[in-house]
């Protein structure tokens, strides 16, 4: 199985998909890593990245996802996922559902308030990424609807990594 972890930026992902791959012995990777020098440098000039932007960053990590069903293998994964076209394009050519199979990808919206969140961005320290962009993240994010039956929703607002991880591992 593959876990993404999806969120606006200091919702957790990292330190919750760390935790969890932790748990489940699994590989883990932050979708960060996939990100070009020039996306990069743009984030941390607090400009928010454009659709086109994204692109080759989503299929990079699509093609990442697509690697990791054909070995076989399992792991986290991070990426934000703001909008509904973004996870399509993450989950193209993949099978999807919320069984624990292997060559499954499932979606863990990691769904805080922008308060919360805020107050994390505030606390967080080295990471390219600065809290004026946090709004911009709001703006943009797209909740997964009905329809995405491939996503499950956990709450992060007054939770620990720990009991975010065991409501996860709940709902695999």
């Amino acid at each position: 199985m593959i876990l993404i972890l999806m969120g606006v930026c200091g919702s957790g992902k990292t330190v919750v998909g760390e935790a969890l791959a932790n748990e489940l012995n699994i590989v883990f990777r932050d979708a960060d890593e996939f990100h070009s020098v020039e996306n990069k440098n743009k984030m941390a000039q607090s400009i928010p990245l454009t659709d086109e932007d994204r692109l080759p960053w989503l299929q990079a990590i699509n093609k990442y996802i697509l690697k990791m069903m054909e070995t076989g293998n399992s792991g986290v994964l991070t990426c934000s996922a703001l909008k509904k076209q973004y996870r399509q394009i993450l989950l193209d050519n993949c099978t999807h559902s919320c069984s624990n199979d292997s060559n499954k990808v499932m979606i863990i919206y990691l769904k805080g308030s922008q308060e919360c969140i805020q107050k994390r961005l505030e606390k967080r320290t080295g990471h390219f990424m600065p809290p004026a962009l946090l709004k911009s993240q709001f703006s943009t994010l797209e909740e997964p609807t009905a329809d995405e039956s491939f996503c499950a929703t956990v709450e992060i607002d007054e939770k620990s990594v720990s009991e975010i991880v065991k409501n996860i591992l709940g709902i695999l």
